[in-house]
């Protein structure tokens, strides 16, 4: 069955992003949100994102109006039914998703394909949630969606060939490089940059440099576009905290586990950009190292 209509459930940074990818794919778009405010809100920022594009001339207003006309919004999961692909862009909590899939599989026709955007839990304990565990896939997009050439496509041991390879044709189709993962707790990015990240903030509990010193050097020694504790007040202390937990449950690796340090810093409410401080002060004009943090 060809892929027409997408649905996407949660309209927050991460599901208006992939809702506005797909709609200028030239997918017909349905986006589910549990309040007619926060439909609006994410509705909004996807038309301020195109808005922005049409002042610098990278897309023209008969564009932009073409890629809002594909979109639509309700607050009502059963009006998904019709839906040949869903995307779950929920809170990242088990519990959560299970219950959106369990009312969405009652719903929606038998050739849909599910999948969950999530970085880090299991795509496995969903899909045995449903009746179609052979079409349930894990479509992780990384923020921001409009912007990120990356998707894992991740397959359980209960999916289909033929499902894996149309959600990774799916993911192509948005411009999107595709990369295929295993079902195993953070699937190939975050199984890889968590580590990194968290070894990041042991450095600095350890006196091994500073805030600027220990950014600077993974910037311009190993040239990376940014430094690992200004990527982890990007991505929030809190997801990354949340996510390490999950890893660390599941290997039991000292590499997976949270530093005190990081632990302190979310418990204080210092998430990072999102909270106007983490690693750094955001205050100013220009970031600050936030002082006394180690």
């Amino acid at each position: 069955m060809e892929i027409k209509t997408v649905g996407v459930v949660g309209c927050g940074l991460m599901g208006s992003g992939i809702a506005q990818v797909c709609a200028e794919a030239g997918y017909r778009v349905k986006v589910r949100e549990v309040s007619d405010d926060l439909l609006k809100k994410g509705l909004g920022k996807i038309e301020s994102f195109l808005a922005k594009g049409v002042q610098k001339g990278k897309v023209t207003p008969e564009r932009k109006q073409e890629v809002m006309g594909r979109l639509s919004g309700t607050t009502k999961l059963e009006d998904l039914s019709d839906c040949d692909l869903v995307i779950e862009v929920v809170i990242e909590n088990i519990g959560a998703k299970r219950e959106v899939f369990q009312a969405l599989d009652a719903v929606c026709a038998p050739h849909a394909l599910f999948a969950s955007n999530t970085s880090s839990l299991s795509i496995t304990e969903m899909a045995a949630t449903t009746r179609r565990a052979d079409r349930f896939v894990g479509l992780h997009f990384f923020n921001p969606v409009p912007l990120m050439k990356l998707v894992e496509v991740v397959r359980s041991p209960l999916t289909s060939p033929e499902a894996f390879e149309k959600a990774a044709a799916f993911a192509q189709s948005l411009g999107k490089t595709p990369v295929r993962a295993s079902d195993k707790t953070g699937f190939v990015v975050n199984r890889l940059l968590v580590p990194y990240l968290l070894d990041a903030i042991r450095a600095l509990e350890e006196g091994v440099g500073s805030v600027v010193d220990i950014d600077e050097g993974m910037r311009l020694g190993c040239g990376h576009p940014m430094g690992p504790l200004t990527l982890l007040d990007f991505v929030g202390l809190d997801t990354t905290y949340y996510i390490a937990n999950i890893m660390f449950d599941e290997f039991r690796e000292k590499r997976f586990a949270p530093p005190p340090l990081l632990k302190r810093m979310v418990q204080a409410g210092l998430h990072g950009r999102k909270s106007g401080k983490g690693f750094y002060d955001y205050a100013g004009e220009t970031p600050k190292p936030t002082p006394g943090l180690a």
